[in-house]
C-alpha cells in the first residue's frame, strides 16, 4: 500500500528506507513516546528495553486510531546513549522484526545531549498513512 523509493544504483539501505511514497488516506502524527508505560512510570533505566516500551507505545496509539505497523511511513529517534544505541544494535534489531516485522519507514536517529523525561534515554516520534476505509 506504500510505496519504497531507491533511486536506481543507490546501495539499499540497511533496517530503514530512505523515502517511502505514501498511498491516500488519514494521516496520523505521533508525539515523541518514551520507554514508559501507560500509567507513565519508568521500568528500566537501560536502552533496549526503553526502545521496546517506546515501540509498543507507538503501536498502540496507531492500533488505537485503526492503524497497523506497516502504515508507519516515517520515525525520528532522539537518544541520548549513542554507545548503547550501537552496541545494542542487533538487540534492537530483534525487537523491531518482533513487533514490526520487515517493514522499515524512513527513519532519523538523532542523539542528544537529554530528552525532558528522566530517566528516559529514546524517544520516538512517528508518521503513520492510515487507508481511508
Amino acid at each position: 500500500m506504500h510505496t519504497t523509493i531507491l533511486p536506481e544504483g543507490w546501495k539499499a539501505p540497511i533496517g530503514y528506507a530512505n523515502a517511502i511514497l505514501a498511498e491516500p488516506g488519514r494521516t496520523l502524527y505521533l508525539a515523541g513516546q518514551v520507554g514508559w508505560t501507560a500509567q507513565q512510570e519508568f521500568e528500566s533505566d537501560a536502552l533496549v528495553p526503553q526502545f521496546e516500551q517506546a515501540l509498543k507505545n507507538i503501536l498502540a496509539i496507531l492500533e488505537t486510531a485503526g492503524g497497523r505497523p506497516q502504515h508507519i511511513v516515517r520515525i525520528t529517534a532522539f537518544c541520548i546513549a549513542r554507545d548503547e544505541y550501537l552496541a545494542s544494535r542487533r538487540e534492537l534489531g530483534r525487537i523491531w522484526r518482533t513487533l514490526i516485522g520487515d517493514h522499515y519507514p524512513a527513519m532519523s536517529m538523532i542523539f542528544v545531549a537529554d530528552l525532558l523525561d528522566h530517566p528516559g534515554k529514546i524517544e520516538l516520534e512517528a508518521t503513520a498513512v492510515i487507508p481511508n476505509s
